[in-house]
């Protein structure tokens, strides 16, 4: 009886042998996601061109597009706007400012490999008409993240 067991016994023990195994793999590590950086910059670069027209043709509607609800505008000589209505207040008078001549200059996009964030840098010169008609000039440096 013992003898008939034997194949049965062993087949048993493969099996286990084979739970075991299975059940002691690490999982598979999740796949790298394909590496945009390089997309993604190109992308934000076109972003600015676009919002630079934008303000150049005074659009304010346009100009506002590119900014989130909660966003916060570092203004010079301002305090900062708060939330999208601030800062359409304060486009809203610089777009209508005389003689308004801006240049935005980007100098650095920065992504994270995973894609869900980034950081450009760059200088800006706006230029507008002061009450006796002088040019009055700001310039200043940026962070957009």
């Amino acid at each position: 009886m013992l003898r008939s067991c034997g194949p049965l016994l062993l087949a048993a023990t493969f099996v286990f042998s084979l739970c075991i195994a299975g059940c002691s793999r690490q999982p598979a590590a999740p796949a790298t996601p394909p590496d945009t950086r390089a997309a993604d910059e190109a992308a934000i670069r076109a972003a600015d061109a676009d919002w630079g027209k934008a303000a150049t043709a005074k659009d304010l509607d346009k100009v506002m597009s590119y900014y989130m609800d909660d966003a916060v505008l570092f203004a010079p000589k301002a305090p900062a706007s708060v939330g999208k209505d601030s800062i359409r207040k304060g486009w809203q008078g610089l777009l209508s400012a005389p003689g308004l001549q801006m240049t935005i200059t980007p100098s650095t996009v920065d992504v994270a490999r995973s894609g869900d964030l980034a950081m450009e840098r760059g200088s800006f010169s706006v230029v507008t008409m002061d009450k006796k008609g002088k040019p009055a000039t700001d310039t200043g440096q940026f962070v957009i993240v």
